[in-house]
């Protein structure tokens, strides 16, 4: 028992060391990212960074699929450089851009 005991022993050591600095760096970055948030004014979005439910709620007239294709256009094409590009999107008119666009930040 004492000669498997030692190499599980080995193998467990190894796989902390080698994966525990991945999840202490996702950590951290989860850390930086909260504060990122944190700088944002009250009620601002950065499209380029929030999750598709943090930009329907923040913003009016966009739901939860219409943020998802915002994200989905951002995965595409790259970050957004301007507002304007939201007009790209299927659903986002004049209108909705207009109504939000004091809350939206790149």
């Amino acid at each position: 028992m004492k000669l498997i005991r030692i190499p599980l022993i080995a193998l467990f050591a190894v796989f902390v060391l080698v994966y525990g600095s991945s999840f202490a760096v996702a950590e951290e970055a989860a850390a930086d990212k909260k504060v990122d948030e944190a700088a944002l004014p009250a009620g601002k979005v950065n499209i380029n960074q929030s999750s598709a439910e943090e930009i329907a709620e923040k913003l009016d007239g966009i739901g939860v699929v219409r943020a998802e294709m915002i994200i989905e256009y951002r995965k595409k094409n790259g970050p957004f450089t301007s507002v304007e590009q939201l007009l790209e999107i299927k659903g986002v008119g004049t209108a909705t851009l207009e109504k939000n666009r004091d809350k939206i930040t790149l």
